[in-house]
Order: structure tokens, then C-alpha cells, then sequence
């Protein structure tokens, strides 16, 4: 992947279920994060004592953060419905001249915060709530 403007990665939430998914308004900064953990299968006669692992038996999973400002009420009343209800919802995370990561994930993390003198800025975290499907650009 070559270098690229952060802006360019997107974050978009099925708004009401049915497969229509809308961008989240305003986010400035974005951060995706894929994780695996391992199974240690190492026994005593385990080849130079060498750690041994177990491969595709682990858990994986993917977290999601943004912080940004909503730009209208409609972005910003879906994101505090689906926060509050505990909803998990379809959500996909466009990186460009990469794929798209699509899938169910949870809210996990709301946060608004504000100067004096600027602007109310929000932060969210999402966790993956199920399988997660991958498509190339």
C-alpha cells in the first residue's frame, strides 16, 4: 500500500439494518487494529524447547477508534441511539487501495469533549462482534 491521505479512510454505519450504510459525519482521525491471539501447544519434546503454536485456533478481532466533530444531528443522534441500546450493528471501514472490512461490531466507547474557545469533539471505540468479511478495492 502506498502512502495515502488519512482522510481517505472511511468509517460508515447500516443506519437502520437493512444494508444502507451512511459515513460517519466528521471524523478527523481513525485507527484500525486486527488481532489474533495464539494457542501455545509447546511440550517437553518440543523441537530445541522452540515455542509452538497452534495455527488458526486462536480468537480474533478487530478494534476501531475516531475522534472527530458530528457535522449534523442526524450522524450524531445515530451514533448516541446505538451507544445507549447497546446495539451491535453492521459497520464498514473503507481503506483505500486496500479493501473493505465489513462486519457486526459493538460501541464500546463514547466520549465528548470541548474547549472553552473550539469546538465539541467526539471519540468512539468499536470491538467486532462477529465474523468479519473482507473485500479488495
Amino acid at each position: 500500500m502506498v502512502a495515502q491521505k488519512g482522510r481517505d479512510l472511511l468509517l460508515k454505519i447500516d443506519a437502520d439494518g437493512s444494508g444502507g450504510f451512511v459515513t460517519v459525519a466528521g471524523l478527523r482521525a481513525r485507527r484500525l487494529a486486527f488481532n489474533a491471539e495464539t494457542v501455545d501447544v509447546t511440550d517437553a519434546e518440543s523441537a530445541g524447547r522452540w515455542r509452538e503454536l497452534l495455527a488458526g485456533a486462536g480468537v480474533r478481532r478487530a478494534s476501531l477508534s475516531g475522534a472527530g466533530i458530528f457535522k449534523d444531528a442526524a450522524s450524531d443522534t445515530l451514533i448516541r441511539e446505538v451507544f445507549f441500546e447497546g446495539t451491535i450493528r453492521d459497520w464498514q471501514i473503507v481503506v483505500p487501495d486496500f479493501g473493505t472490512i465489513t462486519g457486526p461490531f459493538q460501541l464500546t466507547g463514547l466520549t465528548f469533549s470541548g474547549e472553552h474557545n473550539g469546538e465539541v469533539t467526539f471519540e468512539i471505540a468499536l470491538e467486532s462482534a462477529g465474523a468479519l468479511a473482507f473485500a479488495t478495492l
